[in-house]
């Protein structure tokens, strides 16, 4: 008798390893017109769960007179099996949600649904009351928001945020609509659903939208004449609550070429509410200088050009030649040892600096190669700063390792050196571009590389 049936006929269970399942994998938010329902998708990613975990769907549907909002989140999951739910969270006329949510273990790719079908019933035609409310479904603010009248038996306007995240997720959607009761209640206290996690705030500075973006410009003296202008530029961005509005923009000149690096966006450093000009490193030679405001207020961030840091900053008369000569230059893609034009310095000048300064955050990853004059004795343009605003930066000088024997004051390239003999850092550029026109906040919407193919 083998040992399996013996142990069956014993009564003693035996518990067999669950096999690891594969799951549709896919996340999604867009805000649509009630004309595109309902909505219908192919997912092909997929995602290989750990042992014992389960597949899940969840969709959360927002219907706010003529504008729907979905949220959708497909993949593994520890929770334990659901059979398919729908929930009325707050029902219409007026402002409208429902959600589905499913876990199952019976299959791979069972969490399957492939449609908005389980949890539409369009609202059936309504008689209108009188009372008029503001009426937004938005995830970037409710500035223009149309004011409509209401159906018969909605007697309240709702103004709040819903803050979604969990399952791939991250997103706060701007309501504003008719509801029958008064009150910051719009989903009765619900805070879990399926995969998502579900808060509400009425306050509307709790949660600001700001201006968000990012700018890379290299062009020819910006510390001089070019205002690199902002409109165009940037989207908008909702807020965590508790976070500020931003903008910081970095300039580097290094006499012939330069470069301003900025952004636009929400951030948690909370800190000083007037904007702060710095200059790290001023004339003669290589100009760094610096503009950051944080702000408290809904689109508070609204710089519009490099001018609020240009016309803050002294501008220089234009300079008498002296007798170093340097390699200049301000790189983006590649090394400045291939890039350098050889400048005769202006007088005052010292010394050659060759570096680079790391930048991180406020969307930006990149590295920027720099060579050119200096005035100051040190051997830093910034001076150990590792805080511009919202970037953090490290500043690698070359110098600091040419030629130890030298005097610090001394500068490693004197006039008539051959400057191929200097080899600069190597840049590598890592620039996140969150901003573009038509990229109008952090949100992805429809469709994604996750839902493909994705077609009302």
């Amino acid at each position: 008798m083998s040992p399996a049936l013996l142990l069956a006929l014993l009564g003693i269970a035996i518990m067999l390893p669950l096999q690891a399942l594969t799951c549709q994998l896919g996340t999604g938010e867009a805000v649509m017109n009630v004309s595109d329902m309902p909505l219908h998708w192919t997912v092909t990613n997929q995602q290989a769960c750990e042992d014992g975990w389960g597949c899940q769907d969840t969709l959360l549907l927002t219907e706010n007179g003529p504008h729907v909002n979905l949220v959708v989140s497909k993949g593994c999951t520890p929770e334990p099996d659901q059979e398919a739910r729908v929930t009325q969270h707050k029902a219409g006329p007026g402002l409208s949600i429902v959600s589905y949510t499913h876990v199952c273990r019976n299959e791979d790719l069972c969490n399957n649904v492939p449609n908005t079908l389980p949890l539409w019933d369009s609202l059936p035609p309504t008689v209108p009351g009188s009372v008029r409310c503001p009426v937004c479904l938005s995830t970037e603010g409710c500035a223009s928001a149309t004011e409509l009248t209401c159906p018969a038996g909605d007697t309240h306007c709702y103004n709040g945020i819903l803050l979604i995240s969990g399952g791939g997720i991250a997103t706060n959607l701007r309501v504003q609509g008719c509801t029958s009761q008064a009150g910051c209640n719009l989903l009765n206290n619900t805070q879990k659903i399926g995969a998502l996690t579900v808060r509400e705030s009425c306050n509307p500075e709790a949660v600001l939208t700001c201006q968000r973006g990012v700018m890379v410009k290299l062009q020819r003296n910006s510390a001089q004449t070019p205002v690199v202008e902002w409109t165009g530029r940037v989207g908008s961005q909702t807020c965590e609550a508790g976070e500020m509005c931003q903008e910081t923009l970095l300039l580097v000149d290094v006499g012939h070429r330069s470069l301003i690096v900025g952004s636009k966006g929400c951030t948690q450093i909370r800190t000083h509410e007037s904007p702060t000009v710095t200059v790290h490193s001023g004339p003669p030679g290589m100009l760094v200088a610096s503009y950051a405001r944080f702000c408290s207020s809904s689109g508070c961030n609204r710089a519009d050009s490099s001018s609020v840091l240009l016309d803050a900053i002294p501008r220089p008369a234009p300079p008498v030649p002296g007798d170093l000569q340097c390699p200049a230059c301000v790189q983006l893609f590649g090394s400045c040892s291939q890039n350098s034009d050889i400048v005769t310095c202006p007088k005052g000048t010292i010394r050659c600096y060759r570096g680079s300064i790391n930048l991180r955050g406020g969307g930006l990853s990149s590295s920027l190669d720099l060579q050119g004059c200096m005035a100051q004795p040190s051997r830093y343009l910034l001076n150990h700063v590792r805080n511009i605003g919202v970037f953090s930066v490290m500043e690698n000088s070359g110098y600091e390792n040419e030629n130890e024997n030298e005097d610090e004051d001394g500068p490693f390239l004197q006039a008539g050196a051959d400057p191929t003999s200097y080899m600069a850092l190597v840049v590598v550029l890592g620039l996140s571009l969150a901003l573009s026109s038509g990229v109008p906040s952090l949100l992805t919407p429809f469709p994604l590389d996750s839902l493909p193919l994705l077609t009302p």
